[in-house]
């Protein structure tokens, strides 16, 4: 992908940039992202936070954090669209589908916390399955 990708929410009052090259989606097949997203998980881009910025609409960013859990979400308070948010101090997890142009060439390369996932959520395709969280570096 190039070298800078930049992303938005439905509305178009949340944008933001990501400098460097992005590599793999994964598929996170946890009971919160199931729920957060009403599907049987979300796709997401993992960055070093250091290559995220913000770009506009900060002040329409909501979230909401899992009590006793290392877990955050992000959404955009006009239109209600999922957001990046981050679940470690050096990294920014974003919605794959957030990304304009360029992540359509993406495929998923990893599945996580498969051992979580819903009993009809069925996995089809070649991605490594990991039974927890799995972020290669």
């Amino acid at each position: 992908m190039k070298d800078t990708a930049k992303g938005y929410c439905n509305c178009g009052a949340v944008a933001f940039e990501i400098e460097g090259a992005i590599r793999d989606i994964y598929m996170c097949h946890c009971s919160i992202c199931r729920r957060w997203t009403g599907h049987a998980g979300v796709a997401v881009v993992v960055v070093p936070k250091a290559t995220f910025r913000w770009v506009r609409g900060q002040d329409q960013i909501g979230s909401w954090s899992k009590p006793d859990a290392d877990w955050q979400s992000s959404f955009c308070k006009t239109c209600g669209s999922a957001l990046p948010g981050t679940n470690d101090p050096s990294t920014v997890f974003i919605p794959a589908g957030l990304i304009a142009g360029g992540a359509e060439k993406l495929k998923v390369a990893h599945h996580i916390w498969v051992g979580s996932k819903a009993p009809w959520d069925e996995i089809n395709d070649e991605a490594k399955q990991h039974p927890e969280a799995f972020i290669s570096s």
